[in-house]
């Protein structure tokens, strides 16, 4: 199904208006009862809106103690959240894990308020697991008045000998410890004042901790929700082998809900609200707000409906947004997201739920994705996919953000973004958008690009005005969301490489909705070189048998970030091109000096069970009866015959040496239809293949390819891996872009335009 999207006119000029990408939803995959679900969920769908970012803060560097042995804990400062003294003062609020606690003003300037690390040290410990250390601080709501804050932070030696709120696990690896500060001057922008204990819990591992704590920001003064803080308790690692997420006698895997103020609670540090779902039910934690959680990440309230939002981390399958109410039994560890999940599974999957399933009373998530393992990695592993849950945009500065709720994959820094109209309990979950970034001079990036790091570390954070703010602990930097921009390569842009965005490793960094980095092979770094008003890629045929220069990515199980051209409709192949060499490149198999070879190798993506060489699309130059031609070779299922739609115009005259050209080719795979374009403009031609070679016609509807994730992009040769080659280039490329969707003519125009 497909919703069109319009390009804005100003984007179009005035005599042309493109449609945008069709937006595939793809179904949820079935499964037997008894089988795992191996694609669960659809994944992000990429968004023509993109947000823009100014740097608003860089945070000094700060080291974990002790010195950890997870590289992961290594960052610049690792700061995860930001927020506004509900004062007035418009003073924020920055912690971070290592300690510190910071206010920033509207200069960006960091100021430290409190050190959290130095007053509980040597029992502090921010080294050990990556939600250790001083993870959160919120303001009490009448902080002006009473000057209260609370922090928690976490505590091992020593102070694992200090008697816990409740009977402590045995053989606890750290304490997770609530702290309410008092502080002598609200108004002083350095603490100074007392500190007593509220909560310390213990925890059996070194993860899944204590991380959000926070008070309503809705909640009117002189309510029963005014001045209750909500506690983010984790399951401390052991919910994927024990029931107690479920277990209403300890408050592992849920949310709390205590008035710190009060005195009704164990050891009489605070209070038990009434109006808890469980306040006074014999035998169970009346703290107990909602249950059944692994890792509930962040929380908030969406300030014009007033719903609350919780991010929740999945184990291995399943991210989810859920709506959270008193009494919310969200099913963990007999449910990940929507999905049954069985406890010891070697599949490490998810499994359909029981046709009984009402009766068990779980809430599911109102918005979810999957992170299935990458290509060629075990089933159980660690994808490296992690939600941070963030906010319902209700500011000013933004309109085009309004009503939208915005979270992050914190691990990756993708930014996405769903409709909070369409996140409701009850209903289909609501659709997920990927959103692109913008730098505020206009170009195009990525978080990952601008942490300089592949764990980017990315939360959301919010002033009291509802402003946006995005926080990386890669190199403790806080950028706040200024605007938005439509993606001037739009959502149907799977892959885009225009060779300004290196990456470590010989890498292009994908601009695209994949992420797919491109490997730059045998030349390196050498083969980005000025041209175009910036650097294009420059590939060649070397003089040595291994050692051609060529681009792509290969994976002989599939390249899942390429997912997109799995079972897919249509593809569109374009970019810019010059031939700087004589071509066909000289045969170095032969030793017949006037030997060339048959073909010219452009760029393509692989067919699912290519060894690097047979394509699903590809466009090139290959020998036609004898003759070069500039072609569009595609290849609808797997194995099978391919078609070629070939230019009746020279190849020279379509490619002239040392003059950049845009080719783009078009390939629909239901109709049977090929399209080659120059400069925006339909090339003449025909196919090489007579009848009907994709077999599309009769059923089924509509003709797809085959339902197999690419092996990969090949670029300017044969094969992406550093093998022989048999179709060199020698030629300088640049905006190479990759479509799940064959363009139309006014379309592959209009690309043209915006890349000229």
């Amino acid at each position: 199904m497909s919703n069109p999207r319009k390009w804005p006119a100003a984007l179009a000029g005035p005599a042309l208006v493109a449609v945008l990408v069709a937006t595939l939803t793809a179904p949820t995959a079935v499964a037997q009862a008894d089988e795992p679900i191996q694609d669960p969920l659809p994944d992000p769908t990429p968004s023509a809106l993109g947000i823009v970012v100014e740097e608003f803060a860089q945070f000094p560097k700060t080291e974990p103690v002790p010195p950890p042995t997870d590289g992961r804990l290594m960052r610049h400062a690792r700061i995860n959240h930001l927020g506004e003294i509900p004062d007035g003062s418009e003073r924020m609020y920055v912690p971070d894990l290592n300690g510190k606690v910071y206010l920033v003003g509207d200069d960006g300037e960091p100021n430290l308020y409190l050190d959290v690390g130095a007053e509980f040290a040597p029992e502090f410990i921010s080294g050990r697991g990556l939600g250790s250390g001083s993870g959160f601080v919120t303001f009490h709501p009448d902080f002006e008045r009473n000057g209260k804050l609370y922090t928690v932070h976490t505590e091992w030696g020593a102070g694992l000998d200090e008697p816990t709120t409740y009977p402590e696990q045995p053989n606890a690896a750290f304490h997770g410890v609530i702290t309410e500060w008092t502080a002598d001057d609200p108004d002083a922008d350095t603490f100074s004042g007392t500190h007593r204990q509220v909560m310390r819990l213990g925890f059996r591992t070194q993860i899944h901790g204590f991380q959000q704590i926070d008070f309503n920001p809705t909640a009117r003064r002189g309510s029963r929700e005014y001045g209750v803080l909500y506690l983010a308790a984790g399951d401390g690692g052991l919910g994927a082998s024990t029931t107690d997420p479920q277990d209403t006698t300890t408050p592992y895997g849920k949310l709390l809900r205590i008035d710190p103020l009060g005195g009704n609670g164990p050891g009489g540090t605070y209070g038990i609200p009434r109006d808890n779902p469980f306040a006074g039910d014999e035998g169970v934690l009346g703290e107990i707000y909602a249950l059944g959680m692994r890792d509930p990440h962040r929380f908030s309230w969406d300030t014009a409906t007033r719903r609350m939002y919780l991010g929740h981390i999945g184990e291995h399958r399943i991210e989810s947004v859920y709506e959270v109410r008193p009494g919310d039994n969200f099913g963990w560890s007999e449910r990940e997201g929507p999905f049954v999940f069985r406890r010891g599974d070697p599949d490490c999957g998810v499994y359909p739920l029981p046709e009984d399933d009402e009766r068990y009373g779980y809430t599911y998530p109102v918005a979810a994705f999957d992170h299935n393992p990458p290509p060629g990695h075990p089933l159980c592993s660690d994808s490296g996919h992690a939600i941070s849950g963030g906010f319902v945009y209700r500011g000013r500065d933004v309109p085009g953000l309004r009503g939208k709720y915005l979270f992050t994959d914190l691990v990756d820094g993708r930014v996405f973004a769903t409709e909070s109209r369409e996140m409701r309990r009850g209903h289909p979950m609501a659709d997920i958008h990927q959103l692109a970034v913008y730098t505020a001079d206009g170009e195009r990036t990525t978080f990952r690009e601008l942490a300089g790091d592949e764990r980017v570390d990315l939360r959301f954070g919010r002033d009291a005005e509802g402003e946006l703010y995005l926080l990386a602990k890669a190199n403790g930097k806080v950028w706040k969301v200024t605007g938005t921009r439509w993606a001037p390569h739009g959502p149907d842009v799977v892959a885009y490489y225009d060779f300004e965005h290196p990456v470590a490793g010989n890498l292009e960094r994908d601009l695209g909705v994949s992420g797919t980095d491109l490997a730059l092979v045998n030349g390196g770094a050498a083969m980005r070189v000025p041209d175009r008003g910036g650097h294009v890629l420059v590939t060649r045929q070397e003089p040595g048998a291994d050692d051609d220069w060529k681009a792509g990515v290969y994976s002989a199980t599939g390249v899942r970030s390429l997912h997109a051209f799995n079972a897919a409709r249509e593809v569109t192949v374009m970019g810019w091109f010059k031939v700087t060499g004589d071509l066909p490149a000289p045969n170095t198999n032969t030793p017949d000096p006037d030997d060339r070879y048959n073909a010219v190798g452009l760029a393509g993506v692989l067919s699912g069970d290519s060894d690097g060489h047979a394509v699903r699309a590809l466009l090139e130059v290959i020998d036609v009866d004898g003759e070069p031609r500039v072609v569009a070779l595609g290849r609808r299922v797997d194995g099978a015959r391919s078609q070629t739609f070939a230019a009746n115009a020279d190849w020279r005259e379509i490619l002239p040496r040392g003059r950049w050209v845009h080719l783009a080719a078009t390939f629909d795979f239901d109709t049977g239809e090929l399209a080659l374009y120059r400069n925006g403009r339909p090339l003449d031609g025909f196919y090489t293949v007579p009848g009907d070679p994709w077999a599309v016609d009769g059923a089924p509807e509509p003709d797809l390819t085959t339902a197999s994730d690419p092996a990969g992009i090949k670029i300017g040769g044969s094969f992406p891996q550093n093998t022989g080659e048999a179709n060199p280039c020698d030629c300088r490329m640049d905006d190479l872009m990759f479509l799940d969707r064959a363009l139309s003519p006014p379309e592959v125009w209009l690309r043209y335009l915006l890349t000229r």
